[in-house]
């Protein structure tokens, strides 16, 4: 047997012994590990902490304040631009309803219709008549559209069945289903007198007459801005489709906003003409939005280029506990790495851009697209706004908040699909039921809405009372479907919505109390013990922590071998 002293010489000849290699190994998985533990810690710090740790700057907090400032502007001087042309098309559509409809009250369209034959024709020789006297009774702006020298006419338009032979007294009839359109154009402003036409009430559709009227937004100029000419298509229907000898008539317009030609405005400004001032106002309007784009655009790429560290970093955390453990991370745990704030502002950037670039183009008067505008910068606004609270999670009072939302939602998801089964239920019943005898349930729309109400505790005896009791069993039927969804949707669903909601915030409020880890990426996590002062935090430049780690261990591996030898 060799002794002790023996074995001790062969090591030292043959190089170091077996269990020194293995030590070695076990050091340099522990510096990757730690290495790991100080990169997800530095990736959901915050961005105080992140300063502190490797001195960075906070360029995505400043910006997001710059971005919600500017962004807040914008969308405030788009909202005042809008708010002028609304109310220039809602001011028009009244004033062409008391123009040409005979006898227009206030808020009477709904209930505005004939019933006689003679009427019908009284109404659409008054709406000829009207168009032909315009310019003696209007009291704006509004002139016909002209083609080349002449004026355009006015075009009434009949939609009937082609033919058709109906007796109700025998309960016959004979029809053909193919819909046929007569037109004809009327020049009152040049012929006084009316036309002679015929209208086929039995087999009639409907009766269109449509015409343009144009008109100058005026109001612009108190506000530095050059007027915009409108094209108002006026359509004035009478609606005969259901055949019950009441003609519903309507009238809508369809506007289509265009730069005026040849304009001028004098004496509007102290400085020169409202030609130079609105033209340099249009052009610091477009810088103003070309600087809210390219902001835009550098928020967009730095979250995007943090979502894509989070998922480098959820695929490294992945590989680990599959190498070291066999263990599979919980969706749970993944994706925590992918932060829903940063892909809120993505898409917040990506409509505010699509918005503004909308907004150059009607400022320059290539688009009109008001309704669409409004709709991208509006909701672009309200993701911004929202993702401010995500800074204000960072303060632990604030951020019991947020932390109840997320824990709650999959719960509430649950929730809504089984009471949203019930809440359907209840729209078909009372549509096919109390639709006949009660206005607000003809549709699947209004059931929804009118339902929808009464969870909400309004208009609840005005649903009662308007119930048309003509038939005492849809009476009855009516009074057990209200008083059952009531009960059901108040005091049992809205109930253990509101549990649903308060228990998770007790759950939360109790785990923050005692401190202690959640999740497996939370204990993960608190095996680092570094503070973000530390300084182990900070790395060279043009380096990485990968590479500083294998650096590490390799200068930790010469000084071993170094001191063996």
């Amino acid at each position: 047997m060799e002794e002790p002293s023996d074995l001790h010489d062969v090591h030292d000849i043959n190089g170091s012994p077996p269990w020194a290699d293995h030590q070695h190994q076990c050091l340099e998985e522990q510096d990757n590990v730690e290495c790991l533990r100080r990169k997800i810690k530095y990736y959901f710090m915050n961005p105080c902490e992140k300063y502190h740790a490797r001195g960075r700057k906070p360029w995505k907090l400043i910006l997001q304040i710059i971005k919600i400032a500017i962004i807040t502007v914008q969308l405030v001087s788009f909202g005042l631009s809008n708010q002028m042309v609304v109310t220039f098309k809602e001011e028009n559509l009244m004033t062409f309803k008391h123009l040409f409809l005979k006898d227009y009250v206030d808020g009477g369209m709904d209930t505005y219709a004939v019933y006689r034959q003679a009427d019908v024709y009284d109404h659409i020789d008054y709406i000829i008549e009207q168009y032909g006297h315009l310019h003696n009774i209007t009291v704006g702006n509004h002139e016909y559209e002209k083609n080349g020298t002449l004026y355009n006419p006015l075009s009434v338009c009949q939609e009937c069945y082609r033919n058709g032979t109906i007796y109700a007294g025998n309960e016959t009839f004979e029809i053909d289903a193919q819909v046929k359109t007569d037109c004809f154009d009327v020049y009152p402003m040049y012929h006084p007198s009316l036309p002679h036409f015929e209208l086929h009430f039995k087999r009639m559709i409907s009766v269109k007459i449509t015409f343009i009227l144009k008109a100058i937004n005026l109001q612009t100029v108190r506000h530095r801005e050059l007027p915009d000419c409108y094209d108002f298509t006026v359509i004035i229907t009478f609606n005969n489709k259901v055949h019950s000898g009441r003609i519903k008539v309507d009238l809508e317009t369809d506007v289509d906003i265009n730069e005026c030609r040849d304009w001028k405005i004098t004496g509007a400004c102290k400085f020169t003409e409202l030609n130079l001032v609105s033209a340099r106002s249009i052009y610091l309007t477009v810088l103003f939005d070309c600087l809210i784009i390219i902001t835009c655009i550098t928020s967009c790429a730095l979250c995007t280029r943090s979502v894509i560290n989070g998922i480098q970093l959820q695929f490294e955390y992945t590989l680990y506990c599959k190498n070291h453990g066999g263990n599979q991370v919980p969706c749970s745990d993944k994706l925590e790495f992918l932060n829903g704030w940063y892909i809120l502002i993505i898409v917040s950037d990506t409509l505010t851009v699509i918005g503004s670039i909308l907004k150059m183009a009607i400022q320059t008067k290539v688009l009109t697209s008001y309704d669409v505008c409004s709709i991208l910068l509006g909701t672009g606004t309200m993701f911004v706004w929202i993702g401010v609270i995500r800074y204000m999670g960072y303060f632990k009072k604030y951020n019991i908040l947020i932390l109840t939302l997320r824990a709650a939602f999959p719960n509430v998801i649950r929730f809504i699909c089984c009471a949203g089964i019930i809440y359907l239920s209840y729209c078909f019943c009372g549509w096919i039921v109390l639709g006949p005898y009660h206005e607000k349930f003809r549709t699947l729309n209004t059931v929804s809405e009118c339902l929808f109400s009464l969870i909400n505790g309004d208009d609840m005896y005005p649903t009662f009372k308007n119930m048309k009791q003509k038939s005492s069993l849809v009476w009855t039927f009516s009074r057990v479907y209200l008083y059952s969804f009531v009960s059901l949707f108040i005091y049992m669903i809205l109930s253990l919505f509101i549990t649903i909601i308060t228990d998770t915030y007790d759950t939360i409020k109790q785990q923050q109390q005692s401190g202690d880890p959640t999740s497996e990426l939370q204990k993960f996590m608190s095996g680092c013990k570094d503070l973000p002062n530390s300084g182990v935090y900070r790395l060279d430049e043009n380096k990485c922590c990968f590479l500083d780690c294998c650096i590490s261990r390799c200068r930790k591996r010469h000084n071993r071998l170094t001191s063996e030898a």
